[in-house]
């Protein structure tokens, strides 16, 4: 059957078969606590008094906590009196593996200690005393391994369970959360500017409600129980020491009139104000809230011509949940009043929210969600209310603390709309496409009254969705932004499409794309950046100093700043020929801490001093080799660039060093591919990506879908995953797993002509073609992430960084993801070919460095696995799990703070780790494979004649760079072959490094 014919049938099919599903749900096991049965009219586009029809699809069961929270008030449930603790170690059941287990930790006996390092579950049953809504807490502990040498940086998230169900989306990701400080004061580097600090765990017993982890709230979530006896199951992959469980009363914050009505009338004499340098936190619970550099003449301390740390956040202090808090003391008991020095341009006219809290608890309801308006420039802001007043806090005297945590509540309400308007233009262009077979024809005429009577229905049902998310954005943020753009040019599409319907088909390209648009509303509203300066606390009667700069400060600060400007430093053309001079192409916190590694361990060692400059564009390695300047060594390049240096004489042959055979080990060997040129080898892979297989564990099961094996797998479940709406990824330019896995070589064994033409490689390039043009998998996918996390794309090949993204921002999804190797193609023998690239970045030494045998010691001393844990445990203790250092070596690599199952997995996948080879010429290889993939997928050519036009274009670039650098005569004839390496078996070194 055609696939365009096929496809056109699952679409029509996909409506039959959602409602056959859900209407079978529960005969599949699905079971739902009747308190959470009833579908909210919020969760319906448009208003509940025009919607007619909600938008379903599968993996969206459960509410929103905001439509849940609605939707039990409107069954008028109430807030419970009563209070109900639960011992941690009463569990009443758990999975399997039996990781927890009752003991006693820092100094608490009786807790049940949770070593949970992949999936688990523990159950309590509880017998509630009266029906109502209740508040959970826990009183926890944060669980280190004592036995272990891995530091755990980020929060133990839980999805929590009441009687088998989740009650709303939040409570799939409930996060408690680390406490951190800053080790103070930071040290300075050797041009005087300070480096960034670590990050020094505060380990102790806290008793925390659970809340959303994304900051969607303000308040701790409700959970509603009735009278008798229900099962709470938490489930994880991250450790925790649990000491109870209570189910509370809900507690609110009284309003400022109210609170402050009761305050003693005495005042406090002093006068005199404290001013907190808001850098200098007591505390974090997010190890990336990091200080900041700011040049402004007010910010202090003053950086001056250095890169002084004198402010904190911006947008390294911006998702929900993210909390920074300062220590403070009051001479005596009294009124006072609190202001800051913050800038807030980072998102132009929005306005982003903080809750304050005062010794953990918010003093008002008036500081649940406290705005920070857009500005460009530093400014003072007084905390207090819209008549101008100031805010009076009533103070015991002594000390305290002040909490501000980073809450997205106000956004919510938009989020959660756009998100349902989504699903139905989702619908609409599902609905198009299954009318036209997915092609846009100007030329034929539509009636709509016959063709497509629900359509122009559906769109002004998603108008009314747009026009109420309009009016909530307008009212959560207090004026017009970006976001009210979109929602508002969304609309205005959706008005000239309804006053022609017969010509909505002709939209359909139009409609898809306005999925994309709303989509990354979500993205927008998401982040809330700020940047704090200092922070005052001053008695009532006192005033604040000034804040902000006057007009001839600020001209005196741009000035200074302007010639502090052409201050050398780190100057590149300054080479010190007493020392190893070193080139980075990353961040200047990586430089820091390479620098600080030197100077601690190197140096010490080794008795050689060593310079690591930043270098802020790779290409500045071209232009310095240009004039004669070049470093000892480069560091941080992308993987093909020691070849372009290494065909024009640049750089050092490594293989001729005695041990490097010994340091080649520790790599996968067709990770060295890109690196050997004419017999020798001439980089050193530092890092290295993974492509694995994500899916959506939930998504899956409830399609009854297994995780795929093959690529016949892969096809096998194709028609199910698009008959309901979804589809799987792969990325339109990923042709060297389809190739390698096909036994396709790219280049012959000499290396002097491509071995694309080979039946091998058109049985990969077909493979590769046809899942794009015969299978419906989608061609342009600008964001897989983004399309992962909402669940239309609920599996798909990606790399490493899809990893860390998934891990450190979509804490929803814990649990509910996984990874597996990567879809093969089976052998002959039988076995799985799993063959596939990744990507690294390299290091290597200068031919003309007068320092050759230090720079090896320094290079392979760099690539060492102790450097390499060492290194890599730093950056993720000062910066969080998104900066994740992906190793290249093997055994450095098994030793940071991966989860086992997911090690298991990498390894697995990284037995098959081959790169393509770099010749001279190669880079033509990826220009004219993806131009054959466009003439095949895009333009219909058969395949075979498409990849035969490539192979052509291959080869005469090929010979022509064969020419210029000498291995082959003008006529063609080879004066000397490349003889590449051959890489055909899947690298047993790894076996040693499996987790058992």
């Amino acid at each position: 059957m055609p696939a365009n014919r096929r496809n056109k049938i699952y679409r029509i099919l996909i409506p039959v078969m959602a409602m056959v599903f859900l209407c079978s749900s529960t005969a599949l096991g699905f079971t739902v606590h009747p308190a959470y049965a009833e579908v909210p009219a919020a969760a319906k586009t448009g208003s509940a008094e025009t919607n007619a029809k909600s938008v379903v699809r599968l993996d969206d069961f459960e509410p929103y906590y905001l439509e849940m929270l609605n939707s039990w008030e409107k069954q008028g449930f109430k807030e419970a009196q009563g209070a109900l603790r639960i011992p941690g170690t009463q569990i009443s059941g758990q999975s399997g593996d039996a990781l927890a287990t009752p003991g006693s930790y820092d100094g608490k006996n009786g807790v049940l200690i949770w070593k949970s390092d992949r999936d688990n579950w523990i159950e309590y049953e509880i017998d509630v005393p009266q029906d109502g809504l209740y508040q959970l807490n826990m009183t926890y502990h944060p669980y280190n391994d004592p036995n272990s040498n891995q530091t755990i940086r980020k929060p133990a998230v839980l999805s929590v369970q009441v009687d088998g169900a989740f009650p709303f989306k939040e409570a799939r990701a409930v996060a408690f959360r680390r406490l951190f400080k800053d080790e103070l004061p930071a040290k300075k580097d050797r041009n005087g500017d300070d480096i960034r600090p670590g990050a020094l765990e505060i380990g102790k017993w806290m008793t925390e409600p659970f809340e959303d982890s994304a900051g969607f709230y303000s308040e701790p979530l409700k959970w509603y129980f009735s009278k008798g006896r229900h099962t709470i199951r938490l489930s994880g992959s991250d450790p925790i020491v649990i000491d109870a469980i209570e189910l509370a009363p809900p507690s609110h914050p009284e309003t400022y009139d109210k609170i402050s009505a009761g305050y003693p009338s005495a005042q406090t004499q002093s006068s005199q104000v404290q001013i907190l340098q808001a850098e200098e936190m007591s505390s974090k619970n997010d190890v990336a809230i990091q200080m900041a550099v700011d040049k402004d003449p007010f910010s202090m301390p003053r950086a001056g011509r250095y890169e002084t740390f004198n402010t904190v956040g911006g947008t390294r202090w911006q998702n929900g949940g993210q909390t920074a808090s300062w220590k403070f003391s009051v001479p005596e008991s009294g009124r006072y009043k609190i202001a800051m020095r913050a800038y807030q341009g980072f998102s132009s006219n929005m306005t982003t929210y903080r809750t304050i809290a005062i010794d953990g608890k918010v003093p008002f309801e008036e500081l649940l969600s406290y705005p920070f308006r857009y500005s460009s420039q530093w400014r003072g802001i007084t905390l207090g209310g819209g008549n101008g007043k100031p805010y009076e806090f009533y103070l015991e005297k002594g000390e305290h603390v002040l909490s501000m945590t980073a809450v997205i509540a106000p956004y919510a309400p938009v989020i959660v709309q756009t998100e349902h308007v989504n699903n139905s233009v989702l619908q609409v262009v599902e609905e198009l496409k299954s009318l036209t077979g997915d092609i846009v024809d100007k030329s034929r005429t539509w009636k709509s009254a016959e063709q497509f009577p629900e359509l122009p229905s559906q769109l002004e049902q998603i108008y009314e969705g747009l026009q109420q998310a309009d009016q909530q954005m307008l009212k959560a943020n207090g004026g017009r932004d970006i976001t009210l753009q979109t929602i508002e040019t969304a609309m205005d599409d959706i008005r000239s499409y309804l006053k022609y319907p017969d010509e909505i088909p002709y939209h359909m390209d139009e409609i898809a794309s306005m999925q994309e648009r709303i989509g990354g509303i979500r993205e927008a509203l998401t982040k809330a950046p700020l940047q704090l300066d200092q922070i005052y606390i001053a008695p009532v009667r006192a005033d604040f100093p000034a804040m902000e700069a006057n007009p001839f400060q600020k001209i005196g600060g741009a000035v200074a700043n302007f010639f502090y400007s052409f201050i050398p430093k780190d100057n590149l053309s300054n080479l010190d020929e007493t020392v190893l001079n070193v080139w980075v192409n990353r961040g200047r916190d990586y430089v820091n801490l390479l620098q600080e590694l030197s100077d601690q361990l190197f140096t010490p060692q080794y008795g050689i001093k060593v310079k690591v400059n930043l270098l802020s564009d790779e290409n500045l390695l071209i232009y310095a080799n240009a004039a004669g300047l070049s470093p000892d060594i480069a560091l941080g390049q992308p993987q093909d660039k020691s070849i372009d240096f290494a065909m024009r004489n640049a750089l050092l042959d490594l293989s001729r060093f005695p041990d490097f055979k010994d340091v080649m080990k520790n790599f996968a060997p067709g990770a060295m591919l890109p690196f050997f040129y004419n017999g020798g080898y001439y980089a050193l892979p530092e890092t290295q990506s993974f492509k694995v297989l994500y899916y959506r564990k939930d998504i899956l099961n409830r399609l009854g879908l297994s995780v795929p094996n093959t690529w016949e797998d892969v096809y096998a479940m194709l028609p199910t995953l698009q008959q309901n709406g979804y589809n799987f990824y792969v990325n339109s330019s990923d042709y060297i797993t389809f190739l390698y896995q096909n036994n396709a070589q790219f280049f012959t064994p000499d290396g002097m002509k491509t071995a694309l033409g080979s039946p091998e490689a058109f049985k990969g390039f077909k493979q590769w073609v046809d899942l794009f043009h015969i299978y419906d998998i989608e061609k342009s996918v600008p964001s897989f992430y983004q399309h992962f996390r909402k669940g239309d794309m609920p599996i798909g090949v990606s790399d490493y960084n899809m990893y860390v993204t998934v891990a450190s921002s979509a804490p929803e999804l814990a649990g509910w993801w996984g990874i597996a190797p990567l879809p093969g193609t089976k052998q002959p023998d039988g076995t799985v070919a799993r063959w596939s690239a990744g990507g690294q970045t390299t290091g290597f030494i200068y031919k003309n460095s007068k320092h050759k045998e230090e720079a090896w010691l320094f290079l392979k001393w760099l690539v060492s696995a102790n450097i390499q844990e060492q290194y890599g445990m730093d950056l993720e203790s000062f910066n969080g799990v998104q900066f994740r250092w992906n190793t290249a070596n093997i055994e450095a690599f098994t030793r940071l703070p991966w989860p086992k199952d997911d090690m298991k997995v990498i390894l697995e996948q990284w037995k098959w780790y081959k790169e393509m080879p770099n010749l001279p010429g190669s880079y033509i290889v990826g220009r004219e494979l993806n131009n054959a993939w466009n003439r095949s997928v895009i333009d219909g050519m058969n395949y075979r004649e498409s990849l035969e036009e490539s192979v052509v274009n291959i080869d005469r670039e090929m010979m022509r760079k064969q020419q210029e650098f000498g291995f082959t005569d003008p006529n063609g004839h080879v004066l000397h072959t490349l003889d590449l390496p051959q890489v055909d078996k899947p690298w047993e070194g790894v076996d040693k490094y499996v987790p058992k």
